[in-house]
């Protein structure tokens, strides 16, 4: 199991609860599915938005099976907390996303490290900023 972010990876769901999330299986337009995307077994930053209610919860991920995403570790929600969310009845989208939490950043004029880039370099350039 390796956690996997991939771009445009969206489906919908109208599970309900507070349990694994049932996806539909299909791709929103233009973009893949969890199947495609992730891959079952792996884990990924996930998003779930209730359409028509303002219920929303960010979290890490395991995508069980093809169809079906466990929701491991909650990091914030429409609550306030880290606990699941009791999603009601809805359309829910359901997409990677990676959480602000979780992004190294220096500052909007510093560009980003290269993938690869020396953990020293990334290092000196962070002392650097700061």
């Amino acid at each position: 199991m390796a956690l996997v972010l991939n771009d445009r990876v969206k489906e919908t769901s109208v599970t309900t609860g507070n349990g694994d999330i049932t996806l539909a299986g299909v791709a929103a337009v233009n973009f893949i599915t969890f199947n495609t995307g992730i891959v079952p077994t792996n884990t990924t930053y996930y998003a779930i938005v209730n359409q028509g209610l303002a219920e929303w919860e960010v979290g890490v991920g395991t995508l069980t099976a093809s169809t079906t995403l466990q929701r491991d570790t909650v990091l914030d929600n429409s609550a306030g907390t880290t606990a699941k969310i009791v999603f009601s009845a809805g359309t829910k989208d359901v997409f990677c996303t990676l959480p602000a939490s979780k992004a190294i950043y220096l500052d909007a004029s510093t560009p980003p490290v290269p993938v690869g880039a020396a953990s020293a370099g990334f290092a000196l350039a962070m002392a650097v900023a700061l």
